[in-house]
């Protein structure tokens, strides 16, 4: 029996990626799980896999940047497995843009994915954490909150800003044993980041030349985060809140000011 058992959580974007390992742990623990995502193909092979392990888990197709989604998702969720006490804010996506040809309508969209979508999933499984006396919320932020590069115009506005999130809910919500903590990972081995490595000209040299930045000399697994995601998510962190977790292999610490 594992460490969550009988609770219910949410994951966004858990149909590939960090939310689908965050979304198979939580679930092996013994989490009820829904997630979220647009892409119904792999959302709906990832819960007929989990399905068939004998866990539980159910794919609930959602655009997170629509309120109503959100809202509908929430209550289909909670009807099949319950109150939601476990949320997961994965869903999000790199956003490159010059922010001087930067048109008003993709900041809007970029912020509604990688940081309004956290708020509005937080407004509407709260209430629920607030009846069952305490929950967590897991907010899957970037280590471009803290340090970034050129390029990254609006992502780290809006990861920096998810932060910002973190501590405040975590503030106004403690009273109510809600802790609310943000995971920062850096370079990790996501479908993504293989994808950005086979695009460039020495895909080898490019993989091996962030490799060797990295002080633990490779690049994280989503596995690794979804260990701390799923640590989060239970009791054995009751006492941690308002607090960003780095899974970087050691690169924020590297370059730390």
């Amino acid at each position: 029996m594992g460490n969550l058992q009988g609770k219910t959580a949410i994951v966004t974007g858990g149909a590939q990626g960090i939310g689908a390992a965050i979304a198979a742990r939580l679930a092996r623990d013994g989490a009820r799980v829904a997630f979220l995502d647009i892409d119904a193909a792999r959302g709906q092979s990832l819960a007929a896999e989990l399905e068939s392990q004998g866990l539980g888990a159910c794919f609930i197709p959602a655009d997170v940047t629509v309120e109503a989604d959100i809202r509908r998702a929430v209550e289909t969720a909670e009807a099949l497995f319950g109150p939601v006490g476990i949320l997961v804010n994965n869903a999000g996506r790199n956003a490159y843009f010059d922010a001087a040809e930067m048109s008003s309508e993709d900041w809007d969209s970029s912020m509604a994915l990688n940081l309004k979508s956290a708020w509005l999933c937080a407004k509407y499984v709260l209430p629920s954490m607030k009846r069952l006396g305490g929950g967590s919320i897991i907010n899957i932020s970037s280590l471009h909150a803290r340090l970034t590069t050129t390029g990254m115009f609006p992502y780290a506005a809006a990861k920096a800003g998810l932060t910002g999130l973190t501590r405040s809910l975590a503030l106004d919500y403690g009273a109510f044993n809600i802790r609310v903590n943000a995971i920062l990972p850096g370079w990790t081995r996501t479908a993504g980041v293989d994808e950005w490595f086979s695009r460039q000209p020495d895909p080898a040299a490019a993989e091996r030349q962030v490799v060797d930045t990295q002080p633990l000399r490779r690049i994280a697994s989503p596995a690794e985060v979804a260990s701390v995601a799923a640590f989060l998510a239970s009791d054995e962190s009751s006492a941690i809140t308002g607090a960003e977790i780095a899974v970087d292999c050691g690169l924020g610490a590297k370059y730390a000011g």
